[in-house]
């Protein structure tokens, strides 16, 4: 009793048991609170290719600093990263940036309602822009992520992960996602269709039982799973190099202290213009000289990260020349767009303030169910 054969009966069994199913279980997440077309744009760029953990923190503090298109469009590009800062892909930030000042100045600061005007905007793609007319406008349009990819193949018993015919198949799925969005819900089947995929049809160990459709689904626990890409590994180090500096427009000369960060050229295309901290040209670092060793995955990369204390006089011998580089105070880097491994390390270092999104940010308690 397959979903593929697309009888009428079926499709209706599917909406009403998905609803249903997504009524009683949704996550409690803070953008789910609002169809805020603003809001919800927020959110679907935040979430592409990050974890919803990762998200929820970060999506109300960026709200609570610009709670409105126009706020957005206002800042300075290097406040929106400094909020960006740890979620990664910072492509979507700067684009999301753009794509606000964009509205501001086309449209009134009114974000489009439809697919096809929402498509117009820098940034914006046939997800996103489906997300956002779906939920906040109730416009009858599919919502296709690999969630979304992942749960009608399954339910159709089409088999994923091959290349051969990957267009063919990615059509089909388009035409069944529109064929399947209930018409009076569309912006809640969708969320329910992806909340499916992200808690109940994963990609490994999928819980059957706990599917709400598994009468309609062709596979029912019996599929293939494409391998997931090899991950590549990288060792790196890193200088910390802290000193103490003056402040002249303080009485006496107030004594704080400053980091060295050095800012990526805008010619790379991974994280440009973003700060880190200096490289070392000597990866091997001495067991005696470690400040300390972490982990930190840059995309389908895991980077064996080392960090060597650096006094201010040894900096240009120990470390490769890179971009512009300042001694920053430590209480102005937590406000700058930091690199998300640089601002690990000087969390872990205790060297940023104890809460560093805050200084950015005032705090708003969400407004919970």
């Amino acid at each position: 009793m397959a979903i593929g054969d697309r009888k009428p009966a079926k499709i209706a069994y599917l909406r009403r048991r998905l609803l249903e199913w997504y009524k009683r279980n949704c996550r409690d997440l803070p953008w789910r609170k609002s169809r805020d077309p603003y809001a919800i744009w927020v959110s679907e760029i935040m979430l592409q290719q990050t974890r919803v953990a990762a998200v929820v923190e970060r999506y109300r503090v960026f709200m609570a600093r610009f709670p409105t298109l126009a706020a957005l469009a206002l800042a300075h590009e290097d406040q929106v990263l400094a909020l960006w800062s740890g979620l990664g892909y910072y492509r979507r930030a700067r684009m999301l940036h753009k794509a606000a000042q964009f509205v501001a100045g086309r449209h009134q600061g009114n974000l489009p309602a439809t697919v096809e005007e929402l498509r117009a905007l820098p940034g914006v793609g046939a997800y996103t822009a489906a997300a956002i007319a779906s939920i906040a406008h109730g416009e009858r349009v599919p919502v296709v992520d690999g969630n979304v990819e992942r749960v009608l193949c399954r339910l159709a018993g089409w088999q994923m992960g091959s290349r051969k015919g990957g267009a063919a198949l990615k059509r089909k799925i388009g035409e069944l996602a529109a064929l399947l969005v209930d018409p009076d819900l569309p912006g809640e089947f969708n969320q329910a269709l992806m909340e499916l995929g992200a808690t109940v049809c994963l990609p490994r160990n999928p819980r059957c039982q706990a599917c709400p459709v598994r009468r309609v689904c062709q596979t029912r626990g019996e599929h293939k799973t494409p391998p997931r890409p090899a991950m590549l590994s990288r060792e790196v180090a890193h200088a910390l190099s802290v000193r103490s500096g003056r402040n002249a427009r303080k009485p006496r000369g107030l004594v704080h202290r400053e980091v060295l960060l050095e800012q990526r050229p805008a010619s790379l295309t991974v994280m440009p213009g973003l700060w880190e901290l200096p490289l070392l040209r000597d990866s091997a670092v001495p067991q005696e000289h470690l400040r300390m060793t972490l982990r930190h995955a840059i995309m389908q990369v895991n980077y064996d990260v080392r960090i060597r204390t650096v006094f201010e006089g040894d900096v240009e011998r120990m470390t490769i020349p890179g971009g512009q580089r300042r001694w920053v105070p430590l209480r102005a880097a937590a406000e700058m767009p930091l690199t998300g491994l640089t601002r690990k390390v000087l969390a872990r270092a205790r060297l940023l303030p104890a809460a560093p999104l805050k200084t950015i940010a005032p705090q708003r308690q969400p407004n919970l169910r």
